[in-house]
């Protein structure tokens, strides 16, 4: 894996987190500005997915399994998207929060998979 990259998406979506929370805390729903904020966190998490398959494509091997490591993959990209979704479906407060706690878990399954591919 790219450590750049890695630290990119953890950074980025911990910044959503927090601005999401801040809405949360500031009773607000989520806006388009944070749909715009999403969308770039989502676009970096694509981008890892995609480096993480060329990597295993070119022979690479991460130290805890390929396996694994897809699923975390797969789950990285998938983790905001899903939580903007669901944030449509909840337009108070909570979708924001929602959001945020999205935002926290992706950063959290880059620390995983920075740990599986063995950094």
């Amino acid at each position: 894996m790219i450590d750049a990259l890695t630290l990119v998406v953890g950074v980025t979506a911990l910044a959503l987190a927090a601005w999401c929370g801040f809405a949360f805390s500031r009773d607000q729903s989520t806006k388009d500005w944070h749909f715009i904020g999403m969308a770039v966190v989502s676009v970096l998490a694509v981008a890892q997915l995609v480096v993480g398959v060329v990597r295993l494509a070119g022979g690479d091997k991460p130290e805890q399994g390929t396996a694994i490591f897809l699923a975390y993959l797969i789950g990285s990209a998938a983790a905001v998207p899903a939580a903007g979704f669901m944030s449509l479906a909840e337009r108070t407060r909570w979708g924001s929060a929602t959001v945020a706690a999205g935002g926290i878990i992706l950063a959290v399954l880059e620390v995983r998979l920075y740990d599986i591919w063995g950094g």
